[in-house]
């Protein structure tokens, strides 16, 4: 079964929103894991906005199911992530202001910095992941990086489902048989919910893991995170 990682992000954005430590972002990830969630992920930023590097660092000492850290792997990352060792780093290439993850790597163009940076937290024992786009190509280029697995960005899978499920479906089709096709484990993540998760797990059984932050903290707002996690569980089954 697919492992769903929760990004806790938007929490800390309620967090911070006001100061203080309401709501209690470790005892969230606590509970996450409490009810059902095969890991945690955190997405932290230069400017802080949402978690902050010594959330990071009271997370690692807590969570006991697996760590997924994501980001731009600028030297403070680097540093952050080598520090930390989490089970798993994920490389986005996300501007310093930018809003949200909204595109995957050029793996091509990148391949030299990639594979430095690639080959560098594998030495220190971390599992790589490269966010990348519905493209075989960059599948292929990440491989060559040395990357353990691919994340593919969903955000287009997700535009296109309620209009066209089929065709979304078949978007992401060439770039998640590549990743099989080349031993590469294979992530999901960005727009994932409960109408369209199911179906994307169908069609890729192959899926070790998605990583679900805006949609799963929104559905909690109306579910409770112990019913959402579940929801989400199921969805996951196949």
């Amino acid at each position: 079964m697919t492992r769903l990682s929760v990004n806790i992000n938007k929490v800390a954005t309620l967090r911070n929103a006001r100061g203080g430590n309401l709501p209690d972002l470790e005892q969230f990830a606590r509970d996450c894991e409490a009810y059902g969630a095969s890991g945690i992920t955190v997405h932290p930023r230069p400017d802080e906005r949402h978690v902050r590097r010594q959330d990071v660092y009271a997370l690692k000492s807590l969570i006991t199911t697996e760590f997924n850290i994501e980001g731009n792997p600028e030297q403070p990352f680097i540093d952050l992530v080598l520090d930390v060792r989490p089970e798993q780093v994920t490389l986005v290439p996300d501007a310093v202001d930018q809003l949200t993850s909204n595109h995957g790597w050029d793996t091509r163009a990148h391949l030299a910095k990639l594979t430095t940076i690639i080959q560098l937290f594998k030495r220190a024992g971390i599992r790589v992941s490269v966010f990348v786009d519905a493209d075989p190509v960059m599948v292929e280029y990440a491989a060559k990086a040395g990357a353990d697995r691919v994340e593919l960005y969903t955000g287009p899978y997700a535009d296109m489902y309620d209009k066209n499920p089929v065709q979304a479906i078949d978007m992401y089709r060439l770039a998640a048989e590549k990743a099989r096709e080349l031993g590469l484990g294979l992530n999901a993540g960005h727009d994932l919910n409960l109408r369209n998760l199911h179906a994307f797990v169908a069609a890729f059984p192959w899926v070790d893991e998605v990583s679900i932050g805006h949609a799963l903290i929104a559905d909690a707002l109306y579910l409770g995170i112990n019913e959402t996690i579940k929801q989400y569980n199921n969805a996951l089954s196949i």
